[in-house]
């Protein structure tokens, strides 16, 4: 029960979270983000055993995410500003580390820290009238949770550059060609389109798809002979699992597989 977030199950082992503060256009204030930092902790600690997969997006037909709550932010004490980094560097940490995949059905706005949700997130589809962008140099700051290190990634230093130091906003199609998301569509499509793909990544074994998740995401930060080595542990470690096993024998039997669950 949380006063910011609506939490369903709309299919087997997948969890969807909706931002709810829908007339501030979901902006993040200090309650909300411990709220996502909890539904993310019991993930992460074993205590929400049924999720398998997670699809993040927004209340409302305007916006997914527009960062930071400002509003609440104006005339806070260093003392409550550095309370607050706390719990957005948490949570931001604790999606970060999600083992089970995280999608973003980006049905709006994402500005500031929705963009970097994005970026963190393992990936996102959007409307095609969603609006993307690094607005926080017009309020005299930065993006302070990963859009400086992960849209430069992504994109490019070029556009990074650009887009980070003007505060202008970018289009959808823009975002799809720079490898921010992976589809778009109708707005009235995202949200569908993105709970069929988390059903069947859902329905996947679940040990395979988080190793394999964990070695792409770790692979990324080191060179390729280091992740080589990362891919060959992971296939050793699901090499003996009961789930390749089942797995080969449906193929062989022509039956769909009994996955074992936790």
């Amino acid at each position: 029960m949380y006063e910011f977030l609506e939490i369903e199950r709309p299919l087997p082992h997948v969890l969807l979270v909706r931002f709810n503060r829908p007339e501030v256009l979901n902006a993040v204030n200090t309650k909300m983000g411990g709220e996502i930092l909890d539904v993310f902790s019991r993930i992460n600690n074993g205590i929400d055993k049924e999720t398998q997969c997670v699809v993040i997006t927004g209340a409302g037909e305007k916006s997914f995410c527009v960062g930071g709550d400002l509003k609440e932010r104006n005339g806070m004490t260093e003392e409550q500003w550095q309370s607050q980094r706390y719990v957005i560097k948490n949570y931001n940490m604790a999606i970060e580390r999600c083992p089970v995949p995280v999608i973003c059905a980006v049905n709006g706005y994402a500005l500031g820290g929705g963009s970097e949700m994005i970026l963190r997130s393992d990936f996102a589809y959007a409307a095609d009238d969603a609006s993307f962008g690094f607005p926080e140099i017009k309020r005299g700051f930065m993006p302070g949770s990963g859009g400086t290190q992960r849209f430069s990634r992504v994109a490019g230093a070029p556009l990074a550059l650009e887009y980070i130091l003007t505060g202008d906003r970018f289009s959808a199609e823009q975002a799809l060609a720079w490898g921010m998301i992976n589809k778009v569509l109708p707005k009235t499509e995202v949200l569908s389109a993105t709970l069929e793909v988390a059903e069947r990544i859902a329905g996947n074994p679940e040990q395979a798809v988080r190793i394999a998740k964990q070695v792409i995401k770790s692979g990324l930060q080191t060179d390729i002979e280091r992740g080589l080595v990362l891919e060959m542990l992971g296939h050793q470690r699901l090499t003996s699992a009961a789930d390749r096993m089942e797995g080969i024998a449906a193929f062989v039997e022509k039956r769909d597989a009994n996955w074992k669950k936790d």
